[in-house]
């Protein structure tokens, strides 16, 4: 594949899976988009680095914990919220939907019910204690990590489960990730997990994986599959399991 043609699918990820602007219709074709996923994690990495940064300038003139909640609202100003809203809306299907259809039909509706209420402010508050938590040298280390691993946990739910809807927004990446894919994406989301101590990154990532499990052994349960939702789900999830496993004490 030749350069330009890599930029645009990367371009094209950054289109789908940010609101950060994108020069005219670069990465809007439907091949760029169908390889947009393999550069899933590596916008990950750009959107923990804003997150990163703006949490160690606010720092220099405000507590941690303000400095904290101005990397979480850059995160979610630049996602657009985009896999908030895909977590509470699973969270209501599989909550309020006794059958596939219902749990479909749920997760479709705009609205968010009490289970999504209670389970997106349930993830922010779990996000923002454990943040505040780590030390604040790691913090923008941890951003990073965080939000390029657990798009690569929700790349490996796409890769291994099958699209639950005959269309959709993420239909375009269904059975479009090659072996070659896969590994590039792994490398991408590796690579800053490495500036933490094995005693840090190994729980954060066993605990991303756990939660990645779980949810993908319980979409495959309930709805035979994933969608859209289900892969914002698996990004909440398991980046807030992974910041919860630098935590880890054993001693």
């Amino acid at each position: 594949m030749s350069t330009r043609s890599e930029l645009e699918t990367f371009l094209g990820a950054v289109r789908f899976f940010t609101r950060l602007p994108v020069p005219g219709t670069i990465g809007q074709d439907s091949v760029a988009l169908e390889r947009a996923i393999r550069y899933f994690p590596a916008v990950g990495l750009i959107i923990g680095a804003l997150a990163g940064l703006a949490f160690a300038i606010t720092s220099f003139f405000w507590p941690k914990t303000l400095a904290v909640l101005a990397a979480m609202g850059t995160a979610i100003m630049v996602t657009g919220a985009l896999h908030e809203d895909g977590w509470s809306d699973m969270v209501d299907g599989f909550g309020g939907g006794w059958d596939r259809e219902k749990v479909l039909a749920i997760m479709r509706d705009s609205c968010i019910g009490s289970f999504g209420s209670v389970a997106l402010a349930m993830m922010l508050l779990v996000r923002f204690f454990a943040l505040i938590e780590i030390d604040m040298l790691l913090v923008p280390v941890a951003l990073i990590a965080g939000h390029a691993v657990s798009r690569l946990c929700s790349t490996f739910v796409l890769h291994t489960l099958d699209y639950a809807r005959p269309e959709g927004k993420a239909k375009p990446f269904s059975n479009q990730l090659s072996k070659g894919d896969l590994v590039f994406a792994t490398v991408s989301a590796v690579l800053p997990v490495l500036l933490l101590s094995p005693s840090q990154f190994i729980p954060g990532l066993i605990l991303a994986a756990l939660a990645t499990a779980w949810l993908a052994r319980l979409f495959k349960r309930k709805i035979g599959g994933y969608t859209g939702d289900c892969l914002g789900a698996v990004q909440q999830f398991s980046e807030v399991a992974f910041y919860c496993g630098l935590l880890c004490k054993f001693s």
